[in-house]
């Protein structure tokens, strides 16, 4: 149920000596907006004393909400705990580190509250190590943008403001919280992004490295692969599949007309072989196909979820007939007849 209109969410791993100066903030800056709003923190494993001090800065105020995860889970799990729990209109996203500014919440919450279902931020003046941090951010930004077809700048920025029907039923694994814009754009959202501050770090030391790239690059498959097939998988393998049996039976035509034409033998010609294994490997690539379309179905049949989104259905007024103009729009509500792709 929500009761609130706000709600931000905060992963927290061994951030200890920032969380007094972040509740400052954060309480300032929810004081000056005046709206009911919440705070989730989630302390994910963390080691150094974090979760206590949590506690002791939720029992000064009561839109805290502390949250516990068993073990350290990444980043993506923490976050995905947060909106879980989440009661507001509109989630907000942000870092523990103090890197994110809190002060630019009203402004994303005001962007947002002119119709976008995502707002991100973008670092414009980004305070990073250039080749550790910002040179790999950049290459992936734009390797993100081009592919996902969502033209962010900083698509690794944690700062960001979601409607909560775009964010709650997705499902956040890996390294996806990045490409979280991706699968809103997705389900049919509107984005726009807005130049936010970043500041350097001032206590503890970074969570990240360069040897994350490779495991972001995984997971941009993995989404604009369920993005593009994950409905119809026998496009993908099908298509697959009977290329590789177009090219056997191109290669066999090649053979023969060899052998006609130049008197070749066809035993000791290689392409042979390499047509016959095309034929092969293109039939077992249309099963794969049958089979994923087979889990694909048996998958939304059990979730028992439209395979659309409604926004709005136009009606003739029952006071009124058709030929008359009246008509009358109905809002559906915003999570029901939803579906994502996880």
């Amino acid at each position: 149920m929500r009761d609130r209109s706000l709600s931000v969410v905060v992963p927290v791993f061994n951030e200890a000596e920032s969380l007094a100066e972040l509740d400052v903030r954060l309480r300032a800056v929810l004081d000056r907006l005046g709206e009911p709003a919440e705070i989730i923190l989630v302390d994910d494993g963390s080691r150094d004393g974090s979760w206590q001090r949590m506690v002791a800065i939720g029992q000064a105020d009561p839109r805290y909400r502390m949250v516990r995860l068993r073990r350290n889970y990444g980043q993506s799990a923490a976050l995905a705990a947060g909106i879980d729990l989440a009661r507001g209109e509109f989630v907000v996203l942000m870092d523990a580190d103090l890197q994110n500014d809190p002060d630019d919440i009203p402004r994303l919450l005001a962007t947002v509250r002119q119709g976008f279902d995502l707002v991100s931020g973008w670092r414009k003046d980004r305070h990073d190590a250039y080749l550790s941090r910002r040179l790999p951010s950049e290459i992936a930004n734009r390797i993100i943008a081009h592919v996902t077809g969502v033209p962010l700048h900083d698509v690794g920025c944690t700062l960001k403001i979601y409607r909560s029907e775009y964010i709650k039923d997705v499902q956040i694994y890996g390294e996806m919280h990045r490409f979280l814009p991706a699968l809103v754009k997705q389900a049919g959202g509107t984005i726009t992004e807005v130049v936010v501050n970043h500041h350097p770090r001032k206590y503890g030391t970074s969570k990240y490295g360069i040897n994350r790239t490779l495991k972001v690059m995984l997971d941009l498959i993995t989404v604009q692969f369920l993005g593009d097939f994950g409905s119809k998988p026998i496009y993908i393998f099908g298509g697959a599949g009977f290329a590789a049996i177009a090219a056997s039976f191109l290669t066999l035509a090649y053979i023969v007309f060899d052998k006609i034409v130049f008197a070749k033998s066809l035993i000791e010609s290689p392409l042979l072989l390499l047509s016959v294994m095309s034929f092969l490997v293109g039939v077992q690539f249309v099963v794969i196909g049958l089979v994923a379309e087979l889990i694909v179905r048996v998958w939304h049949e059990s979730q028992g979820k439209d395979p659309y989104r409604i926004t709005t259905v136009a009606e003739a007024s029952p006071a009124s007939p058709v030929a008359a103009g009246a008509v009358h729009e109905a809002e559906r509500p915003a999570d029901e007849g939803r579906w994502t792709l996880s």
